[in-house]
């Protein structure tokens, strides 16, 4: 089983699908495959900068790309129930039990209401998922209707995710329109995602660091 191969699974697809559609009806931003590629590819991007193996990479992407698919049965406990169905597929596939237990419990301890970086794999697709911040998550322009949650991603103009392993640094910049969303609003929705990042990151002996225009704020 391979990254690529597994991109074009149906059932796979159809749970992402059905999850995303889920958490629109419910008023949440976007979790589609637009969402769950950038996570496994900025999870696969960590892996390489760090000179993970090209295994462990392919490991990362795998569970970045199936990460969110328990949204299809329940928002509550997605990790957990995402971690069940990823096991039940990859059952019958021809990975190795070693690899499918790396790539579910990945998924199992990503969220972090429940979890958090039990390794080097988990710890990447953490990083990945609590660091995809952008104006186009957002499902609606209407700016009436914006929640907080709309708010603070709509105000995101520009996101990046630098590693810099000579100065033992995991970066997410961002550019952030203040006219929209303060940077408590910020923090009232993604404090808890920041620490998880930190202690992600402490799994690779490294330090994360989050900027906003320029500066410096955790």
């Amino acid at each position: 089983m391979r990254y690529e191969d597994l991109r074009k699974n149906p059932e796979i697809m159809a749970y992402i699908n059905k999850g995303d559609a889920n958490l629109g009806v419910l008023g949440y931003t976007d979790h589609s495959q637009i969402h769950t590629t950038i996570v496994a590819e900025h999870a696969a991007m960590i892996l390489n900068a760090l000179k993970y193996p090209k295994h462990d990479i392919e490991l990362v992407k795998i569970a970045g790309f199936m990460h969110d698919i328990g949204n299809a049965i329940n928002r509550v406990h997605h990790a957990e129930y995402g971690a069940l169905l990823a096991n039940d597929i990859l059952k019958k596939t021809d990975l190795p039990l070693e690899d499918r237990v790396i790539i579910v419990s990945a998924i199992g301890n990503h969220d972090e209401s429940t979890g958090g970086a039990v390794d080097p794999v988990s710890a990447a697709l953490i990083i990945a998922d609590k660091t995809d911040v952008r104006r186009d998550r957002v499902r609606s322009t209407d700016k009436a209707a914006f929640d907080i949650h709309d708010r603070v991603n709509y105000a995101v103009t520009e996101s990046k995710l630098k590693i810099e392993p000579e100065k033992n640094v995991i970066a997410l910049n961002l550019q952030v329109d203040e006219n929209i969303c303060t940077m408590y609003e910020y923090f009232e929705i993604f404090l808890g995602r920041m620490v998880m990042c930190r202690r992600a990151a402490e799994m690779f002996g490294m330090r994360f660091k989050l900027t906003a225009n320029g500066r410096k704020v955790l």
